[in-house]
C-alpha cells in the first residue's frame, strides 16, 4: 500500500493554486472540474512529480472549516514538507511576503519553522 495523496483543506482553490505554484514551487498536476464550482486540484513537488500529489480541497464542510480553524487557533501545521536548508527556504520565502508564525528553529534534532500559507492552515517545514 502506498500512500498516494494528502488533502489539505483552502479557503479559495485559485488563490491556494497561486500560493503554491507561485510562491512555494509546486506543479500543478491535476485541474478537472467536479461539481459546482469545485475542481479536483492536485500539486506535485517539481522534484519528486510521480510522487506523492498534494489537493487542495475546499472547505465548504461545517466539518472541514471547524477542523482547519481549531488546528489555526492552537498553531497546529496541517501538514509537513521536507527542504534540504531551513535557513535558506525562511530566507527566500521572506522575499515573498510570507508570515512565518515560527521562525527556523532547532527542536532536538530537527531543524523546522512554521509558516501561514494565506489559506487558513498553517505549515511545518524541516530539514531532511
Amino acid at each position: 500500500m502506498d500512500i498516494i495523496a494528502n488533502s489539505i483543506f483552502v479557503e479559495n482553490q485559485e488563490e491556494a493554486l497561486q500560493f503554491y505554484t507561485n510562491v512555494l514551487g509546486f506543479k500543478k498536476k491535476r485541474d478537472e472540474p467536479v461539481g459546482e464550482g469545485f475542481r479536483w486540484l492536485t500539486l506535485v513537488s517539481p522534484t519528486h512529480q510521480d510522487g506523492t500529489e498534494l489537493i487542495l480541497e475546499p472547505n465548504g464542510n461545517p466539518i472541514s472549516k471547524d477542523y482547519q480553524e481549531r488546528l489555526y487557533e492552537a498553531g497546529i501545521p496541517i501538514t509537513m514538507f521536507g527542504v534540504k536548508d531551513v535557513q535558506q527556504t525562511y530566507e527566500t520565502l521572506l522575499e515573498s511576503n510570507v508570515n512565518f508564525k515560527v521562525t527556523p528553529t532547532t527542536m532536538g534534532s530537527v531543524r523546522m519553522a512554521i509558516f501561514d500559507d494565506t489559506c487558513g492552515n498553517l505549515i511545518q517545514i524541516i530539514e531532511n
